[in-house]
């Protein structure tokens, strides 16, 4: 009898050392899972509005779309492209953005745009860069990068860029050349940038 109580409470022991490690091996896996380079949200074929004190700002359309908000510095990152429509008070469009990657910073409220850069502002205004930089927070779009403008008259050129997040008062930093929309000098100019490739449209829920 005695030795079977020994039994039973050998038994026992193990069984709790043995549910010990592998609770133990639970945490240490935990553990290992680091918050800050990991996305709190992953978003795939996106369409959606985006609101600011109940009024809708712009539009969102981007094949994929992860927020980390873990980090030092909380990012939303569209690493396969992004297509952006601004609207106005009245939900006229009044501004289109499409670039080949994009970054927000939620914090500072502060978009990076990469790759093939385009803007369009109504009715045909035409801006191409390789980096854009919009803070939302200042009302304002700036690049140090070169610039390339087409307005119905005239095509402008150079390095630098401010405007109003509007693309209503601009100005080109270090201007390189100003063209007449027919001008032979810029048709045969191969230097300009390549109008971008934008996501592939997403269907609106």
């Amino acid at each position: 009898m005695r030795k079977s109580v020994f039994i039973l409470v050998g038994m026992l022991l193990f069984l709790i050392v043995a549910s010990g490690c592998r609770e133990e091996k639970k945490i240490d896996v935990a553990s290992k899972i680091n918050p800050r380079v990991m996305a709190t949200m992953t978003t795939k074929n996106v369409a959606t509005f985006i609101s600011d004190s109940g009024v809708v700002q712009y539009k969102i359309v981007a094949p994929l779309w992860q927020v980390f908000e873990e980090t030092d510095t909380p990012y939303w990152i569209f690493p396969q492209g992004l297509y952006l429509q601004k609207y106005d008070p009245y939900f006229h469009v009044i501004a289109t953005v499409a670039a080949d990657s994009a970054r927000f910073f939620s914090n500072q409220k502060i978009w990076r745009l990469d790759g093939h850069v385009e803007m369009t502002k109504a009715p045909k205004d035409l801006f191409q860069t390789s980096q854009l930089f919009w803070d939302q927070r200042r009302g304002k779009i700036y690049s140090d990068s070169f610039i390339h403008i087409e307005t119905e008259t005239h095509v402008l050129e150079g390095l630098g860029f401010e405007s109003d997040e509007r693309l209503t008062s601009y100005r080109i930093i270090k201007p390189q050349g100003i063209f007449p929309v027919n001008s032979s000098d810029f048709a045969s100019d191969s230097t300009r940038p390549v109008s971008p490739s934008r996501p592939a449209p997403v269907a609106t829920p």
